[in-house]
């Protein structure tokens, strides 16, 4: 009798122990899961905002550009052309520029534990 009483109190422990292990676990991911996506949707409003700004800027650049050379489209042409020269540095330098630090970014905010 003694006996059983034991082994029940294990199973019931053991059972506990289970769940909390399997609470603890479900509130760790809620909060990675948190701490990740909060920091994507900062970094979209940022981008968003950032992405605003450098219209604004270049269509102004454009607009100021047209009138001191006198040509409505030169500008236009002038910003165009510098676009142009910094894509072809992105594509020439993508992997070393923009694919290692992001995937680096990436990692090191997955497995940081701040």
């Amino acid at each position: 009798m003694i006996e059983q009483d034991k082994l029940e109190d294990l199973t019931k422990n053991i059972n506990s122990y289970v769940k909390t292990n399997l609470n603890l676990i479900k509130y760790q991911v809620t909060e990675r899961t948190c701490v990740i996506g909060s920091k994507i949707i900062a970094n979209l409003i940022l981008l968003l905002v950032t992405v605003l700004l450098i219209l604004f800027i270049s269509l102004g650049a454009s607009i100021y550009l047209s009138n001191y050379f006198g040509y409505n489209y030169l500008g236009f042409v002038i910003v165009a052309g510098f676009y142009f020269l910094l894509v072809l540095i992105l594509l020439i330098g993508k992997r070393s520029l923009m694919e290692r630090p992001i995937r680096e970014k990436i990692i090191r905010n997955t497995f940081n534990n701040d």
